[in-house]
């Protein structure tokens, strides 16, 4: 019929897929690759991207990094095998003020960050999303398990299919405005084997990649050298101090532990099992003490992103489940606004390890939902 609405493509435009443009965020692995490939194939206009984040040079030979210079030439490979044009974009010194920096000082402070979450806070889901506009993109497309569904009040956030891939504890803090203009083509996906077997039916160079496991610009999983390359001097000696003010030993640098360890505190031959449970940066101690004494009920969260259909701050309370570390599953939680972006949670059980830094992110406990989060940013 004459002058009726197309249908919608894949993407949720209508309009045929040809005259759709797609910006990929292509790290060189195989999620992204399989994203790129599929709606390639699919006929969508695709360009894509990848950043360069630090000095590739130096990371050519660190296979377990994201965005070191294999993976520049694994994603432009892929670019030129499925036909689409490939930019590689220089933001190594927005990384480096925005999240290297950052990471740097908070180890420094005593607390646990978490850099991939400020990654793309601060650097994919805002610079590149900027540069995908300015290239006339309708979209942008990431390779993250995480499902982007219709909501009563535009997109909403909604953990991906596979529990055991999903990665909404690192994307809490995308706002209403990104995810409106963000993709996420995997998110409905059962297994990884689906997607490597995706990369295996568009015939892409990295199917069988192995997935990158540690900090990009951390490829060692040696947090603490970094932070001394980046902090000279950093690692002060100081004390090993027991809860109840007994002294048993001595420590190389605060930098090098964290809420919750238990390995390698260096303090064999005592009767019970030690965890650290505090560290005071100003003492230069590490102040450890027994598993009971990690138990936190109540956690102060700052810096919050809300993706609920209400005001934050219209309730007094909200019942939801919350997540504190991303490899543990939603806990039970009351949730006490005390401003717009400041709220108390309380679990209904005590959590152990919860530390500053980390992020506190915000679950429907009846489904799927991502209502956003918020930063753990002191002690309870």
């Amino acid at each position: 019929m004459d002058g009726a609405t197309p249908p919608l493509n894949s993407l949720g435009f209508a309009k045929p897929p040809a005259e759709t443009r797609v910006v990929v965020a292509m790290s060189g692995g195989v999620d992204s690759s399989v994203v790129a490939a599929m709606l390639a194939e699919e006929g969508y206009d695709v360009i894509g991207v990848t950043l360069q984040l630090y000095d590739h040079g130096a990371a050519l030979a660190k296979k377990g990094a994201c965005c070191a210079g294999i993976d520049i030439h694994d994603a432009r490979r892929v670019a030129e095998d499925m036909g689409f044009p490939h930019y590689v974009l220089d933001y190594e010194n927005i990384f480096q003020d925005a999240v290297i920096e950052e990471f740097a000082e908070s180890y420094l402070s005593g607390a646990t960050p978490v850099p991939c979450i400020r990654c793309n806070e601060r650097v994919k889901f805002k610079d590149l999303l900027g540069t995908a506009r300015d290239l006339g993109a309708d979209c942008m497309a990431t390779g993250h398990y995480i499902q982007r569904l219709p909501g009563d009040h535009g997109a909403a956030l909604h953990m991906a299919a596979d529990p055991t891939r999903d990665q909404s504890y690192f994307l809490f803090s995308t706002t209403q405005e990104q995810l409106d203009y963000l993709r996420f083509p995997l998110g409905h996906l059962k297994t990884k084997d689906e997607t490597r077997a995706l990369a295996h039916k568009y015939g892409l160079s990295v199917a069988d990649k192995p997935d990158s496991q540690d900090i990009c610009f951390v490829p060692d999983g040696n947090y603490a050298g970094v932070i001394e390359k980046l902090r000279p001097g950093a690692a002060e000696p100081g004390e090993i101090v027991h809860a109840d003010g007994r002294v048993l030993g001595t420590h190389e640098g605060v930098i090098h532990y964290t809420i919750g360890q238990r390995r390698g505190l260096g303090i064999g031959g005592l009767s019970e099992p030690l965890y650290v449970v505090r560290l005071d940066v100003d003492a230069k101690q590490v102040i450890v003490g027994p598993k009971d004494m990690l138990a936190t009920r109540v956690i102060p969260v700052r810096e919050i992103n809300w993706l609920g259909d209400e005001a934050f701050d219209s309730l007094s309370e909200w019942h939801l489940s919350v997540k504190v570390r991303s490899t543990r599953p939603p806990r039970e939680a009351i949730l006490r606004p005390l401003s717009a972006t400041e709220a108390e949670v309380e679990l209904m059980t005590p959590e152990e390890g919860v530390s500053p830094g980390q992020a506190c992110v915000f679950y429907d406990p009846d489904g799927t939902r991502v209502f956003g989060g918020g930063w753990i940013w002191r002690g309870a």
